[in-house]
């Protein structure tokens, strides 16, 4: 080989360097993503009272916690161990509580987590019954309930048990969906 190639060749490569090192050297560099982190609270409450009403002004639920948490992103409200009411016909309310409870920023829609004990007192239209479940997806504006856990529901004289629920508070119907057991006290004798 001759002096002029070498020449060249070395050239091309310290020419593919230098090119190299200019573009490693004024390309941008990547920010790393800024940390965002879980979501924040517009506001916390301690030790309070909330009544939702629906549109036509009727009280649709009344919750008492400890602590409720609004999330900024999306309106929702975040309650520990809440106590609550939701509101049948006539006055006949359940009454009941979980271990947590998320509602939607419209109030339409509140899922109430882990365990969920709920009764109804006796009234002039519904007798009285305790429902004992998890994982209750509520839709108090609509005065209906579900859950696809297992369900027990006992009123004086019944123990009925099931997997799934469903309930109507407005026309005071349960349904357990499926597996139902129930067991009926015998009558007294006069």
């Amino acid at each position: 080989m001759d002096r002029r190639r070498l020449v060249t060749i070395g050239a091309v490569i310290l020419g593919a360097i230098a090119t190299q090192l200019l573009v490693w050297l004024i390309r941008p560099v990547d920010e790393p993503p800024p940390f965002v982190g879980p979501p924040r609270s517009d506001y916390t409450l301690a030790d309070f009272e909330l009544n939702a009403l629906d549109e036509q002004g009727r009280l649709a639920f009344t919750v008492t916690a400890p602590t409720l948490a609004r999330r900024n992103d999306d309106g929702s409200l975040w309650v520990e161990t809440p106590q609550f009411r939701l509101s049948g016909k006539d006055g006949d309310n359940w009454k009941g509580r979980s271990q947590t409870a998320w509602v939607t920023k419209d109030g339409t829609r509140m899922l109430l987590g882990g365990e969920v004990e709920m009764h109804r007192d006796t009234t002039d239209v519904a007798r009285y019954a305790r429902l004992e479940t998890r994982d209750v997806t509520a839709y108090p504006k609509d005065r209906k309930l579900e859950t696809q856990a297992p369900a027990t529901i006992t009123q004086p004289g019944s123990i009925l048990r099931g997997t799934g629920m469903k309930a109507d508070l407005e026309t005071h119907q349960l349904e357990l969906l499926a597996d139902v057991h129930a067991s009926f006290a015998r009558p007294r004798k006069p």
